[in-house]
C-alpha cells in the first residue's frame, strides 16, 4: 500500500506540483487548501506524513503544528514544514512547534524525496513497535516530563572544528557534548562498549574535502548493533544537495548544510534527542510484550505457549540426528498445604525458589517451563534415559536437601515427585510428541501414587 501524503497549501500550483512528483514517487497525495480543512483531514485519514506550508492565509501553518501535536491521534505524524521566507525566525519557530524538517521553498526535488523516505521508513519502524493495549484503554503511564541528560558526540576530522561546534552547542543543551575524532568514533564502537555508554546522538561535522568519509561513517554507524539505533545527523556540505538525498538514504536522522545557526541545530539536537528515546521506549514495550507472551510472571520460566513448539522443534531435531530426547513434569508435593497454612505470599517464594533450584540443575540447552500452578516441563534434547535418570534423581535431591527460607524467617523443606518419558532412537513412531508428554504426566502420577518425592520413567513405544 502507497504512503499517504497529506499536502497542505493554499497555492494551486503548488499543491499540483507536488501531487504530480509524489505521485511519479508511487506515493498517494492527498490535498488541502487550507489549515482548518489540513486538520480535519489529518485527524480522519491519519496520513503517513505532513507536507505543510507555514503560509496559510486561515491558520498560520506554525499554529496547525502545534495542533497537529496536541492531538493524540495525530501528534507522531511526521511534518516537513515548507517555509517562502527562509527567515530563521520562522525556522525556529517551526521547529519549536514540533516540526520534523524545515526545508526552503523550491525544495531539492532529490532531498525532498529522499527526506520523505526517510521520515517514513522512521515512522513505519516506530509503528511496529507502537501498540499499546493499555494506552488504546487509557491506562497507560503519563509520559515523563523529565528527560535524563544525553550524550551526543561531535565527531569531525580537525578537532578544532568540533570544538568551535562545541562551544557554539554548550549554551544552549543541557547535554553532555563530547568531541571525537573519526578514528575515535570507530574505536568505540569495535571496542564493543555498552549501549549506555556510547552517545545517543552523533553529529558528523563534514568540512567538504571528503563528504564520501563522512557518509562512510554514517553507514558504520548506522549498520553496527550497538549504534543503529542512535540518531545521527550529518553537518556540513555533507548535510546539502545530492549528498543530503544519499545521507537520508543511507539512514541519517538530519542532514543539514553549513549555514544552519547554532540555534537550529541545537533545536534540531534535541528533536532527534527526544524522538530517539521515544523510540527506545516503543521497542521497550514490544520487547517487554515479547517476553511476556513467552515467560511466566512469577517465576521468569518459560510458559506452556512457548514449550509446545520448542518441543516440536527438539523431537524434528532428534528425528534427523537420530538421537534420543528426553520430557520431565514436575509436581510440589502437596503444594496447597503451603498456601493453606502461609498464605498465597508464601506459595509464591516457594515457586520462585523452586524455579531457581529447577534452572540451576539444569543445561542452558534444556528448556524449562511452568505449566501449571505448581506443575514444571523440562524438555533435555540429546538425553538418553541413563542421563534423564540422573538429572531427574538429582534434581529431586536438590529440592529435598536444603529448605526454603521465606520472608518472615519460616523454613519449609519441599519435594518434588517427577514422571520421565524418553524418546527417539527407534522408528518414525518414536519421535511422536502426540502423547509424550501424556506419559510423562501418567509416569508423574505413579511418583505422586508410589509415595511421592521419586521418579518413575516411561519410554515411549517404537
Amino acid at each position: 500500500m502507497s504512503a499517504r501524503i497529506l499536502i497542505i497549501d493554499d497555492v494551486a500550483a503548488n499543491r499540483i506540483v507536488q501531487q504530480a512528483r509524489l505521485s511519479a514517487a508511487f506515493y498517494d497525495p492527498i490535498l488541502a487548501a487550507d489549515g482548518a480543512t489540513g486538520l480535519v483531514i489529518a485527524r480522519e485519514e491519519r496520513p503517513d506524513l505532513v507536507l505543510l506550508d507555514l503560509g496559510l492565509p486561515d491558520i498560520s501553518g506554525l499554529e496547525v503544528l502545534q495542533r497537529l501535536r496536541r492531538d493524540p491521534a495525530c501528534r507522531d505524524i511526521p511534518v516537513i514544514a515548507l517555509t517562502t521566507t527562509g527567515a530563521a525566525t520562522e525556522r525556529l519557530a517551526a521547529f519549536a512547534a514540533g516540526a520534523d524538517d524545515v526545508m526552503d521553498r523550491p525544495a531539492n526535488e532529490r532531498v525532498l524525496l529522499a527526506r520523505l523516505r526517510n521520515l517514513l521508513r522512521l515512522k513505519s519502524e516506530s509503528d511496529f513497535a507502537a501498540p499499546d493495549a493499555l494506552a488504546l484503554a487509557g491506562l497507560a503511564e503519563t509520559a515523563t516530563l523529565f528527560e535524563p541528560q544525553g550524550t551526543i558526540a561531535l565527531v569531525a576530522s580537525q578537532p578544532a572544528r568540533a570544538q568551535a561546534l562545541q562551544d557554539a552547542l554548550a549554551p544552549q543543551l543541557r547535554d553532555r557534548l563530547v568531541v571525537l575524532s573519526r578514528r575515535e568514533a570507530l574505536a568505540d564502537i569495535a571496542a564493543g562498549q555498552s549501549r549506555d555508554c556510547l552517545p545517543e546522538v552523533f553529529i558528523l561535522q563534514d568540512d567538504g574535502c571528503n563528504p564520501s568519509a563522512t557518509l562512510r561513517l554514517l553507514s558504520e554507524l548506522k549498520s553496527h548493533q550497538a549504534t543503529r539505533h542512535a540518531a545521527v545527523c550529518v553537518l556540513g556540505p555533507a548535510g546539502e544537495g545530492d549528498e543530503a538525498a544519499m545521507a537520508f538514504d543511507l539512514g541519517a536522522d538530519d542532514a543539514v548544510g553549513p549555514r544552519v545557526t547554532g540555534e537550529e541545530l541545537a533545536l534540531r539536537t534535541r528533536g532527534l534527542l527526544r524522538r530517539k528515546r521515544h523510540s527506545d521506549r516503543r521497542r521497550e514495550r514490544m520487547q517487554d510484550g515479547l517476553r511476556l507472551a513467552m515467560r511466566d510472571p512469577l517465576t521468569g520460566l518459560y510458559n506452556r505457549r512457548f514449550a509446545a513448539p520448542q518441543l516440536t522443534a527438539v523431537a524434528t531435531r532428534a528425528r534427523e540426528e537420530g538421537t534420543e530426547f528426553a520430557v520431565m513434569v514436575m509436581d510440589l508435593d502437596r503444594f496447597k498445604q503451603v498456601n493453606d497454612l502461609y498464605g498465597h505470599a508464601a506459595g509464591d517464594q516457594v515457586l520462585v525458589e523452586v524455579a531457581r533450584r529447577l534452572t540451576a540443575n539444569l543445561r542452558e540447552t534444556d528448556v524449562l517451563a511452568r505449566i501449571g500452578g505448581e506443575e514444571f516441563l523440562a524438555i533435555l534434547p540429546g538425553s538418553s534415559m541413563a542421563n534423564a535418570r540422573r538429572v531427574a534423581e538429582r534434581l529431586c535431591q536438590v529440592m529435598d536437601d536444603d529448605p526454603i527460607r521465606l520472608l518472615s524467617g519460616e523454613e519449609l523443606r519441599v519435594t518434588v515427585s517427577i514422571g520421565v518419558a524418553v524418546a527417539g532412537g527407534g522408528g518414525e513412531a518414536s519421535f511422536a510428541v502426540e502423547g509424550l508428554v501424556e506419559q510423562a504426566d501418567l509416569a508423574l502420577l505413579e511418583s505422586k501414587g508410589a509415595g511421592r518425592n521419586q521418579v518413575t520413567y516411561r519410554r515411549s513405544a517404537a
